[in-house]
């Protein structure tokens, strides 16, 4: 068998969709194939179409490295290959399947140029999500635009391939809702992070935070969402003498506890009774637009709370960046080689912090600042008095949701574009 492949029957259309982190497959790749599947599947025999739906993962520093084991679990693609394998498939593509003479090739994560690569090399059309902007119009067939901002940044002789759909990110705050008892209480999800380097700062740091906060205001309660490419374990690890950061923080934690009957799966009970109850379900949208704020780390998750209208605060404490391949981007593959780390903790510490105007998502995009972001060298405390001075003033967190709700797309992205694919299937019919 060839590697990468999950077993596949011949079909005559390939729909091949480029992705990468584990917040992209989650939000945007597993609900658009679910509603092209749903399309199919309710047609009438004479129009069912016949298409096989593969994924292609692309290199990218924000990934995890467990996106194909989380993507082939989910059994909806006839081929899944994984990240390392990308350039190789791009120069033989026939060493990982027999391709249709006809196909599309669909961005839905990464790099917008990966996604031109692979269409032109199939020979296969390309339709690109454009959530903020779109790159390589000239070599699109499809853009399909998140909202009238992102069509009128492409070239007006381009203009005519832009279809706007929506937010797709939108789309994920219509799941269902639950029955979630709050006993009058607030609740403050953390995200401490899903990357091991990032939890090496992160589960120590939010542990002891969740400890000032609970100290003087029994009225609140904590969530974490574990990440599929985390578990409980590496909680104990991160928080453990095995952790080089984990000497800067007292907080420790007592024992996990599995629960039965409940929404959440475990929680976390620390060495001064602060209970933190752990979720092993996602996404888990429905719980976290329960919550009141969230605390997180710098990353894609910004976006994901923000298509909820999640009031945040976002974290970053310096003083851990040796630490350098807990970053996104260049730095964090820079941050792997040992003998410049240290100059580069010189260089972005010195330079790089002083520059970049803004590092969480709703801020870049929005162009100003309309969530909290704590960069320097901060401790647990005082973000736990900040967290605890918004919880207590609701006017801060409505703003904070009212300019969050105005940077996302509307909804319904996720039909318009399954659509939009089936339609460009059938013409291949």
């Amino acid at each position: 068998m060839y590697p990468g492949l999950i077993a596949m029957k011949k079909k005559s259309i390939a729909v091949v969709i480029i992705s990468n982190g584990p917040g992209e497959l989650s939000t945007w790749v597993r609900p658009v194939v679910d509603y092209l599947n749903k399309i199919n599947d309710t047609s009438k025999n004479i129009d069912k179409l016949n298409f096989s739906i593969r994924l292609v993962l692309v290199p990218c520093p924000n990934a995890t490295g467990k996106e194909y084991e989380v993507a082939k679990s989910w059994h909806k693609f006839e081929l899944v290959t994984e990240a390392k394998t990308f350039w190789k498939l791009l120069i033989r593509p026939a060493q990982y399947a027999k391709w249709p003479k006809k196909g599309i090739v669909i961005f839905l994560g990464g790099d917008q140029f990966w996604s031109v690569l692979l269409a032109k090399r199939l020979g296969y059309i390309n339709i690109t999500y454009a959530e903020w902007i779109s790159r390589w119009p000239r070599w699109n067939n499809v853009i399909a635009a998140m909202n009238k901002k992102v069509k009128k940044s492409i070239p007006s002789k381009y203009r005519y391939k832009c279809k706007i759909i929506g937010d797709l990110m939108a789309d994920i705050t219509n799941k269902k809702e639950i029955a979630l008892n709050l006993e009058e209480k607030k609740w403050i999800a953390l995200l401490p992070g899903s990357k091991k380097a990032k939890l090496m700062v992160g589960i120590p740091f939010f542990l002891e935070m969740a400890d000032h906060m609970n100290k003087n205001n029994k009225n609140i309660n904590f969530i974490i969402p574990i990440a599929p490419t985390t578990s409980t374990s590496e909680y104990l690890f991160f928080q453990s003498n095995k952790n080089p950061i984990s000497k800067y923080y007292s907080s420790k934690i007592k024992q996990i506890k599995q629960i039965k009957s409940s929404v959440f799966d475990y929680v976390i009970e620390t060495s001064n009774n602060t209970k933190i109850y752990l979720i092993n379900k996602h996404p888990c949208y429905e719980v976290l637009k329960k919550c009141d704020l969230a605390i997180t780390t710098v990353g894609a998750n910004t976006a994901e709370l923000a298509s909820l209208t999640l009031p945040m605060i976002v974290v970053l404490p310096t003083q851990h960046l040796n630490v350098m391949n807990a970053w996104d981007g260049i730095f964090g593959i820079i941050g792997k080689i040992s003998f410049i780390n240290k100059f580069f903790t010189f260089i972005i510490k010195n330079w790089y912090l002083k520059q970049k105007k803004f590092f969480s998502w709703p801020n870049i995009k929005a162009n100003k600042l309309i969530i909290p972001e704590r960069i320097g060298n901060i401790s647990p405390k005082q973000i736990a008095n900040e967290a605890i001075f918004l919880i207590k003033n609701k006017k801060y967190l409505s703003e904070q949701k009212d300019n969050l709700s105005k940077q996302r797309g509307e909804t319904g992205a996720v039909k318009k574009l399954a659509y939009i694919i089936f339609n460009s299937i059938k013409r291949f019919s």
